[in-house]
């Protein structure tokens, strides 16, 4: 298929299609009359490939295009055909979140790839993946670890939702950041 139909069917611009053949990204080539062809490399399965993106709050909408165009860019990099790109504006201190929900109970979604566990829930994920596992679905994360260390990751949940609780939304991050700095200290001098 041309560079072109290949760029609009996996969701991404054709000048990102061109960057990533020029560096050697897709299994294509380029035609005497300067049209480039990308070979077949998207897999046919049944079942769907869905992205989803969350923020707390309606004032980082912006940060929710962000993240998307992020969720779209990692997709396409691995050959996944998307057919559902949800959004949602929820708190992620509590698990009322209906498009995400949805997103979960449908059997024709193979993949959902998030950019981070806590996009899905803040607690309790691997209980989601095992479910989903033993439907022969998965959830994909971007970026699975802010540290090495499980603990260090659980803890820094923990204190970031008792610090929105506490000072507000936006300070909260970075408290917990902070926080998670000064551990992960304690942690090396322990060592």
């Amino acid at each position: 298929m041309k560079l072109s139909a290949y760029a609009r069917e996996i969701g991404v611009t054709y000048k990102t299609a061109y960057r990533w053949w020029k560096a050697g990204k897709l299994d294509a080539y380029q035609l005497d009359t300067g049209t480039v062809i990308v070979r077949d490399p998207l897999p046919k399965s049944a079942m769907g490939v869905a992205l989803y993106a969350r923020v707390s709050h309606v004032d980082q909408k912006s940060d929710l295009e962000r993240q998307m165009q992020r969720l779209k860019d990692y997709a396409a990099a691995h050959g996944y055909q998307v057919t559902r790109m949800v959004q949602e504006i929820g708190s992620g201190l509590n698990d009322r979140r209906p498009k995400f929900l949805k997103l979960l109970t449908d059997p024709s979604m193979g993949v959902s790839i998030l950019e981070h566990r806590d996009r899905g829930t803040r607690f309790g994920f691997i209980y989601i993946e095992q479910l989903l596992a033993m439907q022969g679905r998965r959830l994909e994360v971007v970026f699975p670890k802010d540290s090495d260390d499980d603990l260090v990751n659980d803890f820094v949940s923990i204190i970031t939702s008792m610090a929105a609780r506490i000072y507000g939304r936006r300070n909260s991050r970075r408290k917990a950041e902070r926080i998670k700095q000064c551990v992960e200290e304690v942690m090396k001098q322990e060592v």
